[in-house]
């Protein structure tokens, strides 16, 4: 076996190795057809000030649905129904490996207003439906999965392709 390819082996050993963080984002449309963004709060500690999808980390006992649910009452202030599955995509954090899913999501109860009270969660600075993808291309080249995933989803390229799989930002 040559250096090269025990390297790779060494590498693909450590990532393996690596916790999995899963985590969910919803996309969550109104009666025009608009998609829900959220901004970040300016203190976060990814992607401080930039404009996403909302989105969980799926805690230990909790499926996505639930997960999707939790968030939508904690950082949005209303009840979801949780819908089909967009997308999925993986990358690596440095010390885990995150796992996130993008799915689609319906509001059953309440308007998206934040922040919320809830300070045990990331909480949102501002929210408002877009119609205009390009609201989401900081996000995705910053390495916003849920933003990537989202934008994949609608076939619109957002300028960092290339550089996909690996980056340093969260959900």
């Amino acid at each position: 076996m040559s250096v090269m390819e025990t390297q790779d082996m060494d590498v693909s050993i450590m990532i393996s190795k690596a916790p999995v963080k899963e985590s969910v984002a919803m996309v969550i449309r109104n009666s025009e057809g608009e998609f829900l963004v959220v901004r970040r709060a300016d203190d976060d500690e990814s992607l401080p000030g930039v404009w996403g999808l909302p989105a969980a980390s799926i805690g230990a006992d909790e499926s996505a649905a639930q997960a999707l649910v939790r968030a939508g009452r904690q950082k949005l202030g209303v009840r979801l129904l949780p819908g089909d599955r967009i997308g999925d995509d993986d990358a690596d954090r440095g010390t885990y490996r995150l796992h996130l899913t993008d799915y689609e999501a319906t509001i059953l109860e309440g308007e998206p207003g934040v922040p919320q009270p809830d300070s045990s969660v990331s909480q949102y600075s501002d929210v408002k439906y877009v119609s205009d993808a390009s609201v989401l291309f900081e996000a995705a080249q910053l390495g916003s999965l849920c933003s990537r995933v989202f934008l994949r989803s609608l076939g619109v390229a957002w300028g960092g392709e290339s550089n996909d799989q690996e980056a340093p930002a969260s959900a």
